[in-house]
């Protein structure tokens, strides 16, 4: 028995709000839904996992209308979700009047559900949320029934807030899989339990691989593989300045280390190291090198700050460096600062 557990895809989220390519990573988190639901109808795997979180909030009818047109596409595979946080089941929630395709199975309950799958000899058990937080340790004392066949838990949370997760309870619970949702960066609590996380990352905290679960149950052993799905992805790039270092040579690294990543990725740039103090960094200028989600600074400038102590001697900028050098960081940045503003502006006696 196969099958690709997916979670958190958040179809209808806009990452990046403010920035131009905002509308199109809208569209494209829906475009990586619709090229998923591609590859399961050419590989048909018996089972289609979504651990919550499918929608970034409640669903529109014209939208379920969408995603039950492209799980009609796929009759060989049964479809089983639960909604999470985002996407919780309310009194009037479409999710519970739409006419599904027969292949789908809503596990909609706020109480534990489970459906048996004929086809996979599979029993999937889950519960949706109908709020926005659960803040209960559900899961831990959940345990499959005696039958045979194979049982997988869909689950959603992790945090004190959403369901609290102790790993050791989960990995005794007997389960033979549990699809895991809600953490958005791909995990496993061994091979038996995994996070699938975000399909597409969502904003600039969701960094590294994103995709989804592929597994198989083979002689009561379950083997699973993360599989890189995303279209795009969070990169920081931390960039080393020194003295020597100009505006101009800035962004010729910066662009050079965009080009190895891959243009279309996003980027989070910092900073680091010691810059010529007459230097200015422009971040407007550094922003439209490409998709730019963020610059952070945390140059210092290289002061020579013997040589202005004494150059200054008897002066404020001379009590001020004698004051506040060598201490922690904190008190680092103060003279950074304090300094730059003395010397601009010419108050130095």
């Amino acid at each position: 028995m196969d099958f690709i557990h997916i979670a958190d895809v958040h179809l209808g989220a806009s990452p990046d709000a403010g920035f131009p390519w905002n509308a199109q990573r809208t569209r494209e988190i829906w475009d990586s839904f619709k090229k998923l639901v591609e590859l399961v109808r050419r590989e048909r795997p018996k089972l289609l996992l979504i651990a919550g979180d499918l929608f970034h909030r409640q669903p529109l009818g014209r939208e379920l209308k969408e995603v039950n047109y492209l799980f009609s596409t796929i009759p060989d595979t049964q479809v089983v979700l639960i909604a999470g946080n985002h996407d919780y089941i309310r009194p009037d929630s479409w999710y519970l009047r739409y006419p599904w395709e027969k292949n789908v199975t809503g596990l909609w309950e706020e109480r534990t559900q489970r459906i048996y799958i004929p086809q996979a000899d599979t029993w999937v058990y889950g519960f949706s949320y109908h709020g926005r937080e659960i803040t209960e340790a559900r899961y831990d004392s959940l345990r499959p029934g005696p039958e045979p066949g194979t049982h997988i838990l869909l689950a959603h949370g992790g945090d004190e807030k959403h369901v609290p997760i102790q790993k050791e309870k989960l990995a005794a619970s007997g389960f033979d899989y549990i699809a895991l949702g809600h953490i958005h960066r791909p995990g496993q609590m061994g091979e038996r339990i995994r996070y699938a996380g975000a399909l597409e990352p969502l904003d600039r905290n969701d960094r590294g691989p994103h995709g989804f679960v592929r597994g198989s149950v083979e002689n009561c052993q379950v083997y699973t593989k993360f599989v890189p799905w995303a279209c795009r992805s969070y990169i920081l790039l931390e960039i080393p300045v020194t003295p020597k270092t100009t505006c101009f040579s800035l962004e010729e690294e910066i662009g050079n280390r965009m080009e190895e990543e891959g243009r279309e990725n996003l980027f989070l740039v910092a900073l680091k190291g010691k810059r010529d103090p007459q230097i200015r960094f422009d971040e407007e200028r550094i922003s439209s090198l490409g998709n730019v989600v963020e610059t952070a600074d945390h140059t210092r400038p290289d002061y020579d700050l013997e040589q202005l102590e004494d150059q200054y001697r008897g002066s404020m900028v001379a009590e001020f460096i004698r004051r506040l050098k060598d201490k922690g960081e904190l008190e680092q940045k103060a003279l950074d600062y304090g300094l730059e503003a003395l010397l601009e502006t010419g108050k130095r006696s």
